[in-house]
């Protein structure tokens, strides 16, 4: 009789354990399912944002080889976007232009440190920009023209 009522238990226990067990199987493969869409949401922004990235440097490289900014900016604009993207050392080599006049000229200041400086000092930054875009201006139009219509 008693062996009749242990067994019953065991029996409820392991079909409550049963139920428990198949309720957060489920739960696992929910989460599983929730973060699978999370990372291809996740990549497809990633996507979404080095085409955007990608289209700013055609754009800006457009720019430059239509002198609709100047060296300096164009230098500057499309090292950030192209640091932003992570390129690797071959590509910084590639367009090294780019990087060499944003380095030469990081020292001028820009947007409100551009505005506090005086008439002077505006006018003596200008001339060494224009300076150094003169002595780069072959190799930003270069690395320019090269870079239109690649993807990184």
């Amino acid at each position: 009789m008693w062996y009749w009522v242990l067994a019953g238990c065991g029996v409820v226990i392991i079909c409550v354990l049963a139920v428990i067990a198949l309720r957060l199987q489920l739960k696992v493969r929910a989460l599983k399912q929730q973060r699978r869409q999370q990372q291809l949401a996740l990549e497809q922004a990633e996507r979404d944002q080095r085409q955007r990235i990608n289209k700013s440097i055609q754009i800006i490289a457009q720019g430059v080889s239509a002198d609709q900014l100047t060296l300096t900016e164009g230098a500057i604009r499309i090292k950030v976007l192209l640091d932003s993207l992570g390129v690797d050392e071959a590509v910084r080599r590639e367009y090294v232009a780019f990087y060499q006049l944003a380095k030469a000229t990081d020292h001028i200041p820009i947007l409100a440190e551009w505005k506090k400086l005086t008439l002077k000092k505006r006018l003596a930054f200008d001339s060494e920009r224009e300076q150094l875009e003169g002595q780069y201006r072959d190799f930003i139009m270069d690395a320019a023209k090269r870079i239109r219509g690649k993807t990184f």
